[in-house]
């Protein structure tokens, strides 16, 4: 209704002073209502409808044709009114009040005439203080062709369901092995550190969206390029995110084909004649699965699947535990921390365990992509919804992680197998749970994987998309957005395949991206915010970023210990 008001108010000054120039000719050419600025531009844009709703332009006065010489009137003879807009109008000598010299029409020029000025001069000025305050927020138009900016139209619900949906997945279920290494009393405790450290720096996320006036940082890598400037900021922030994002899609491909073999085996069992999918087959048609979902168009578009995700998540991680706890502990059970033959051997078994640890919180590189989703105003910014709905997914996040990993410790202690909690559950009980909810729990984890590997992915697509509109200057047509999104699915798929010892370097590239989550953000905020130096908050963000690149080097070199330890079997296209 506002916008609508504005722009009728707009026209109707213009409409008036037109006419109320075009009947007093010349004679008034001095008048300021008559003297409009040649070039006046002004674009206001309005996030909450998602398009700009006003931009005009008014060209310069066109000349008079004609000249029309009014004789001059001796003053003392001539009555004198006071005319709307504050000057002196001569009436001529016998002419009433009523004729057309002074209409009194409603909507007559004359009478609307001195809304020109002030409206004028109210109208700049508000241009200008809003751009100074960033409510007119300069986006790239090119923003609207991309999956991640397309719609802005997501809300706090929206931000709920796909931080769960990104934050809790096939990591969590390996929580329970770290505590093998770490025991009951390091690691609760340090699963509760790196708890609050990444809640910390979401929030610094959150708060940098728009930390510029007039600038909106979309993506992880803009806001880098912002903070630690264009190449290095490139050369910190690329590769992490383009692995947390290609790398955890493939890693979902994997493990949601293995899984759908499972729930197979699991309905199908002994007495099922048919011949069953091999592990690739099934890789397979989880991918093409992914690629017939990932056919939605934008962030927005897949919130339906990121609730999904969110409530499959929470379910079987729920029953997973409920599950183990609930059964028969395995008489050998030790909840010691595993003895190794050397001190060195045990240190970085510790350092890989506290990988796990932070490896088991993800998708701060989805943050400021689902930020920017949300409409945002001087009145109402992006930041108040993103946190609102943040905080009630990391509430959920951590419901689900922290008994995940306290009753899987409980239940199986140092017996965890490394695959985690869900395959020791295989392992020990699969002849003790009924068949029906071994197949649940196995079916709620395919349909988690088919999500997270949506919102995942989205950051690739809009890289793909960005490309290809940068080169050619119009959006993506549908078939050519389909076309990126069947080959990034099976690219993945054929990495997957072709490269099944990627998985023992998981804790080595998993280490170099840990920046992204403990230590990056916290660089960020010192280097945007620029808080008053050697104050509390200075020497805070200093200390926790540089700690956050201490363990990524540490996990670093932990997972390089693994790798020379236990080897690296060099299998191509030979997986499980």
């Amino acid at each position: 209704m506002l916008p609508a008001l504005f722009f009728f108010l707009i026209i109707i000054f213009f409409l008036s002073s037109f006419t109320y120039c075009k009947t007093t000719g010349n004679k008034y050419k001095g008048d300021p209502e008559c003297s409009i600025i040649s070039s006046f531009q002004f674009q206001v844009h309005s996030e909450t409808q998602g398009f700009h709703f006003l931009h005009f332009q008014v060209m310069d006065e066109r000349p008079e044709t004609e000249l029309i010489s009014i004789p001059a009137t001796p003053r003392v003879s001539t009555p004198e009114i006071q005319t709307p807009s504050g000057q002196r109008s001569p009436r001529p000598a016998g002419q009433k009040s009523s004729t057309a010299w002074t209409p009194t029409s409603f909507i007559s020029p004359r009478f609307l005439s001195p809304i020109g000025t002030p409206m004028k001069k109210v109208l700049i000025n508000m241009k200008g203080y809003l751009e100074e305050v960033g409510h007119l927020t300069k986006l790239n138009p090119q923003d609207a062709w991309l999956p991640i900016t397309e719609s802005r139209n997501g809300n706090a619900h929206y931000a709920a369901f796909h931080n769960l949906n990104a934050g809790v997945g096939f990591q969590a279920l390996v929580l329970p092995v770290a505590f093998a290494f770490l025991g009951w009393s390091w690691g609760i405790l340090s699963l509760t550190i790196a708890y609050c450290w990444q809640l910390y720096t979401l929030w610094i996320l959150v708060q940098l969206h728009e930390a510029v006036p007039g600038k909106r940082y979309n993506r992880y890598v803009e806001l880098a390029q912002a903070a630690f400037g264009e190449r290095l900021g490139v050369w910190l922030a690329l590769f992490p995110t383009v692995y947390l994002s290609a790398g955890t899609a493939t890693a979902l491909i994997l493990i949601g084909g293995e899984t759908m073999k499972l729930f197979f085996q699991v309905v199908c069992g002994p007495l099922c004649s048919s011949n069953p999918l091999t592990t690739v087959e099934w890789y397979l048609v989880f991918t093409s699965l992914c690629i017939v979902l990932s056919q939605l168009p934008n962030l927005n578009s897949i919130a339906g699947l990121s609730l999904v995700g969110a409530i499959t998540a929470i379910t079987y991680s729920t029953m997973v535990w409920v599950l183990s706890v609930s059964q028969q502990r395995p008489p050998t059970i030790s909840y010691e921390p595993l003895s190794l033959p050397s001190s060195s051997a045990a240190l970085f078994s510790v350092m890989n365990a506290l990988g796990i640890v932070a490896f088991a919180f993800r998708g701060h590189n989805l943050v400021l992509e689902i930020q920017a989703t949300m409409p945002s105003t001087f009145k109402n910014p992006a930041h108040v919804p993103m946190w609102r709905g943040a905080k009630v997914a990391f509430f959920f996040i951590a419901m689900c992680l922290f008994p995940v990993a306290i009753g899987g410790f409980w239940a199986y202690g140092n017996l965890m197998p490394s695959g985690g909690i869900l395959n020791a559950l295989y392992a020990f009980h699969s002849h003790s749970i009924p068949r029906g909810l071994l197949a649940l729990t196995f079916l709620l984890v395919v349909f988690n994987c088919l999500s997270s590997f949506q919102i995942y992915s989205m950051p690739a697509f809009d890289s793909f998309e960005a490309g290809y509109t940068s080169r050619t200057n119009r959006p993506c047509s549908i078939w050519v957005r389909s076309g990126f999104r069947v080959f990034y699915g099976f690219v993945s798929f054929f990495i997957g395949v072709a490269l099944p010892f990627l998985s023992s370097l998981a804790g080595l590239l998993g280490g170099l991206t840990l920046p992204v989550t403990f230590a990056y953000p916290c660089f960020m905020w010192v280097l945007i915010k620029r808080p008053p130096k050697y104050s509390f908050n200075w020497y805070f963000n200093w200390i926790l970023g540089w700690l956050g690149v201490a363990f990524s080097l540490a996990f670093s070199i932990g997972g390089i210990w693994s790798i020379v330890n236990n080897g690296l079997k060099l299998k191509f296209f030979k997986p499980n």
